[in-house]
């Protein structure tokens, strides 16, 4: 009898726990913020566009070079962020996962002087059907200072549009392609990176360096690209490196 009723308590306890569980409300969690606490007025505001999939150097090289002017004297250096489609930590193709700064579909997003837009895996595919992001390209484009690309990164500017009427190159093995795709382009192979107006594209791989290294040039004199350079123990002499400035 002692053991039957032990058990009809214990289960009205259970139930009653269960519909206590059930009763409390769901608290859906904030979603997380950007941090804008790094974006310091007077300089130039340097995006690099990120996603699932992005190669690490193409990413690393230019975001390298371009932090490090804050370490020189008397000149305007850079705020260096990402944006991406989510604030959700991405993953390169690597493996390195990265926490995007800004998600440029939903957040206010500081003025970009300069967009970078490293290689991804799926930049000859599916990342060309990509229309928001594609979009945010373009309406980047239109009040930036610079973009800038390297290796396959091209043919995500080329698709936006944004290319048509400007020479361009790419990821030396993926010339070929790129021509068939945007057959309308001028696209020139056996240079690191072309220059032309604001657009600058480069062959990526380990010498995105030097094409993060040109544009700090173009903005602030042999001098300090050499001392930029210097202090990532890059050799760097412009003339030395096979690119084109189309006038």
């Amino acid at each position: 009898m002692h053991r039957k009723i032990f058990c009809l308590v214990l289960i009205a306890i259970i139930g009653f726990s269960a519909c206590q569980e059930n009763t409390n409300p769901v608290v859906e969690e904030e979603p997380s913020k950007p941090d804008y606490s790094n974006i310091i007025d007077n300089r130039y505001n340097a995006a690099f566009l990120i996603m699932d999939g992005v190669y690490n150097t193409e990413l690393t090289a230019p975001f390298d070079i371009f932090q490090h002017t804050i370490f020189r004297d008397s000149i305007k250096p850079m705020n260096v962020f990402t944006v991406a489609n989510t604030l959700d930590p991405i993953t390169t193709f690597e493996g390195i996962r990265i926490l995007p700064d800004f998600n440029y579909l939903t957040d206010s997003l500081p003025s970009i002087d300069i967009l970078v837009v490293p290689s991804a895996e799926h930049h000859l595919d599916t990342d060309l059907e990509d229309e928001k992001m594609l979009d945010f390209i373009r309406r980047t484009s239109e009040n930036a200072l610079y973009v800038t690309s390297h290796c396959d990164g091209a043919f995500v500017l080329a698709k936006s549009g944004i290319l048509d009427g400007f020479e361009s190159t790419t990821f030396p093995s993926d010339i070929d392609a790129y021509k068939e795709i945007f057959p309308q382009l001028t696209v020139h192979k056996d240079v690191l990176f072309v220059h032309d107006d604001k657009f600058i594209t480069s062959a990526g791989g380990a010498k995105s360096f030097e094409a993060a290294l040109y544009l700090c040039e173009v903005l602030y004199g042999k001098s300090v690209a050499e001392r930029l350079a210097q202090g990532l123990v890059i050799d760097w002499n412009l003339e030395e490196v096979p690119h084109l400035v189309v006038e």
